[in-house]
């Protein structure tokens, strides 16, 4: 006799009289909205047009399509105040259910840029997750976070590689950059590609480490750094006349470039700062390291021992531009060869960037299934 089974391996479908409202903070056509679009695939969805120049037009956007009410959760991609805001509002003046993706720990980030407002930052975040119904962190460390703080539900999603390439299309990438820049096939190549944005109070940014670093090392070791922003004329100045020749500050390049540039690269920059911002974070720069097998280097935060396949060089400092986090990068641009990142790369398993996307969409489908189907309470 056939006996029936204690649950249904059944995955949940998606209803397709369900309608999410989705909206990047850092406003349409970002990547984040384009990370946005990607999870929510499976369902009916609209997006908020959003500018980020015009905040305060962003958030009369977001309150009055919020106030219409014509779909059933509202999803936010970024904690920025704008869009944050006038989530909080919808759900306490017409109880529109949202949830929330964030890749950094909001008060702690916030207060970085402007101390003063700590407590303020702090019942932000705080009120951002409480009147959630659901949080989507791109790190575990923050879905423990928003947990702690109040948010109901949650899940994590990392992110995944924007491309794929086979060894040989990797290798010919590699070529053609190294021999338009003039880096030496043995010359072992550190660099970043990502947002170059400015701090004017810690006088940083990304790449800022490699450069200094290159000019404390007792040889003259290359970096290539990819990306454009506030701290490009920045960065060239610190350069100084190793400009163009041992260091290379390309700008913005097209996408489909990028993973050409990150292979003419050995080691790439992931620094982070090990405290209340840095500690909780990693970007999907690690995913595309890893899609064209390069080995990588920071400092001490969780994901350097949680992630680590045997492709991560792990440097003290409690952030990137202190001494002694400077020090030791220059000391590994002097002392590393080629055969060491010929180890490290050989760590990094084959990339699998379509299968975690799959794989990620899949899970928020479901976690937003399970959300917006409701569930016995009692």
């Amino acid at each position: 006799m056939q006996t029936a089974m204690p649950y249904s391996k059944t995955e949940p479908k998606v209803d397709p009289a369900w309608k999410i409202l989705g909206c990047a903070s850092k406003g349409s056509n970002s990547d984040d909205e384009a990370r946005l679009r990607a999870l929510l695939v499976n369902f009916n969805s609209s997006f908020v047009p959003f500018d980020r120049k015009h905040k305060k037009q962003g958030f009369v956007t977001c309150l009055r399509m919020l106030r219409t009410g014509d779909f059933d959760l509202f999803a936010l991609e970024g904690t920025g105040l704008a869009a944050g805001l006038a989530a909080i509002l919808g759900r306490i003046l017409w109880g529109r259910r949202y949830v929330l993706s964030s890749g950094d720990a909001v008060e702690p980030f916030l207060t970085a840029v402007m101390p003063i407002g700590a407590p303020i930052f702090g019942l932000y975040e705080r009120a951002l997750y409480r009147f959630s119904s659901g949080f989507i962190g791109w790190t575990p460390y923050l879905v423990g976070r928003a947990l702690t703080m109040g948010a109901k539900r949650a899940t994590t999603v990392a992110g995944w590689a924007p491309f794929s390439f086979d060894p040989a299309e990797i290798a010919e990438g590699r070529r053609r950059i190294r021999t338009a820049l003039g880096i030496p096939d043995d010359a072992v190549v550190f660099g970043i590609a990502g947002s170059l944005t400015w701090s004017k109070r810690y006088r940083f940014s990304y790449g800022a480490d490699l450069i200094h670093a290159a000019i404390r090392a007792k040889s003259e070791p290359y970096v290539l750094i990819v990306g454009d922003g506030t701290a490009l004329d920045h960065l060239k100045q610190l350069a100084g006349d190793r400009l163009g020749k041992t260091i290379f500050l390309i700008g913005r390049v097209p996408r489909s470039e990028v993973p050409n540039y990150l292979a003419a690269m050995d080691i790439g920059s992931l620094p982070q700062t090990v405290d209340g911002v840095g500690s909780f974070r990693y970007t999907t720069k690690l995913s595309e390291y890893r899609s064209v097998r390069l080995p990588l280097v920071c400092n001490h935060i969780p994901m350097a021992y949680d992630l680590d396949q045997g492709d991560i060089i792990r440097l003290e400092g409690d952030h990137p531009r202190s001494d002694c986090f400077l020090n030791a990068l220059a000391n590994l641009m002097d002392t590393i060869r080629q055969e060491d990142v010929a180890e490290l790369r050989a760590a990094i398993p084959p990339p699998t960037d379509e299968s975690d996307r799959a794989s990620q969409i899949k899970s928020v489908t479901a976690f937003l299934t399970d959300l917006l189907r409701g569930e016995c309470t009692r």
